[in-house]
């Protein structure tokens, strides 16, 4: 039976969904927050949060709360995967936050998870529905109605999908679908106290090679690192989900560096996702429903900017919200003529990083890695357009 209709609901409870939910409830609105899972929580290890993200944080008025679980690396250095040696590296401290306004900061997914589910949780205008799958949305003139997987009907003013990749919300608007792109990433954690290699864990490192790379960094007070192995799958066959294995992850790193291999020791105790994208849409909003994270714009990994552009999708909507009144027509056009550029130079750049990173040509290996010995390690340059202020205004 369908209740009242309420006055915005946002579906999914990840790190956008919540982010969007805070922001709009400290407007005054009703918020209602849709998960489909039993209670809420964030799957994942760790997670890098630039300086745009934190911008977006600080903007919440949750940073501080961020601040007090984030790792703070000193360098991102970048290694040869197969030689082993340091190719470059980007200095953070006081240099990176002078130009940028923010450090740079390693933080375990589900603290990051945890200071926004408590922020709403602070809130009693926010309401939380477990167990709600998504199965279907239909836009009438006056409300949104949602049916799910659980025969639970809800009637919404509003609606924010923030419901991942394979987003049901975005039927309203796009029919695209998730584009695989033919790797995959073994992610685990490992406690410092069994780490056996020489590294100095005051660092984020990433290492690149043929096909490959390894990114670790330590969260949690250092006192757990993370690790994220990504290796192209020569097995792939779209017609049939039996590749990105064990056997391929050890073949594809065989010729890696002995730290490599020392630390891939912990692999096969992770978890495995195949990497998908979508392609950049013309729209994301109708009258009453718009889209906020990788609904909108799932990204590859290789700039660490699908969190931080969530982030900022749910900054910009409050924004958008709060200055065009009862308007949500406008504040959700608004807002997505505001994001959609933004976010498709960030897939097109995540994608155009992961092809520089896993170069396998000898040519182009060469030229990349020379361009990256010749740099210093406080040349910002080519991170300003990531990195540097836009619009935000505190909500």
């Amino acid at each position: 039976m369908v209740g009242e209709v309420k006055e915005v609901i946002v579906v999914g409870g990840g790190i956008g969904g919540l982010a969007a939910a805070y922001g709009i409830a400290k407007l005054g609105k009703k918020v209602t927050l849709l998960e489909q899972a039993p209670e809420f929580g964030e799957v994942g290890a760790g997670l890098q949060v630039g300086p745009n993200g934190l911008r977006a944080l600080d903007a919440l008025g949750v940073l501080d709360e961020v601040y007090k679980l984030a790792v703070f690396p000193r360098r991102h250095v970048f290694m040869d995967a197969l030689g082993g040696k340091e190719l470059s590296a980007v200095q953070f401290g006081d240099s990176f936050s002078d130009r940028f306004g923010y450090p740079y900061i390693v933080i375990h997914r589900s603290d990051l998870h945890s200071v926004l589910l408590k922020a709403c949780q602070s809130l009693t205008n926010v309401s939380f529905l477990t167990n709600h799958k998504l199965a279907s949305i239909q836009e009438f003139n006056d409300y949104v109605e949602l049916h799910c997987e659980n025969g639970a009907v809800l009637q919404a003013e509003t609606v924010i999908g923030a419901d991942g990749i394979r987003s049901v919300t975005r039927k309203l608007v796009s029919q695209a679908e998730p584009v695989v792109s033919q790797y995959v990433a073994y992610r685990f954690t490992v406690p410092m106290s069994e780490m056996t290699i020489n590294i100095d864990w005051d660092e984020k490192l990433t290492w690149i090679g043929p096909g490959i790379h390894l990114v670790q960094y330590p969260v949690r007070h250092k006192s757990v690192i993370n690790q994220v192995a990504v290796f192209k799958s020569y097995k792939f066959n779209e017609n049939n989900d039996d590749w990105g294995t064990v056997e391929e992850l050890d073949q594809m790193f065989a010729n890696s560096c002995s730290t490599i291999k020392e630390s891939l020791k912990f692999a096969k105790s992770g978890m495995i996702t195949k990497l998908y994208d979508i392609e950049p849409l013309e729209k994301w909003s109708t009258n009453r429903v718009t889209l906020l994270g990788d609904s909108a714009h799932a990204m590859l990994q290789y700039l660490a900017q699908g969190a931080c552009q969530a982030l900022e999708d749910a900054v910009c909507l409050t924004e958008k919200i709060r200055a065009n009144g009862s308007n949500i027509a406008k504040a959700l056009d608004d807002y997505q003529q505001e994001r959609i550029p933004r976010t498709a130079e960030v897939q097109r750049g995540a994608r155009t990083w992961g092809e520089i990173k896993h170069a396998e040509d000898s040519v182009t290996r060469l030229l990349r890695d020379t361009i990256m010995l010749n740099r210093s390690a406080d040349d910002y340059r080519y991170l300003d357009w990531l990195y540097k202020e836009r619009t935000v205004v505190t909500v």
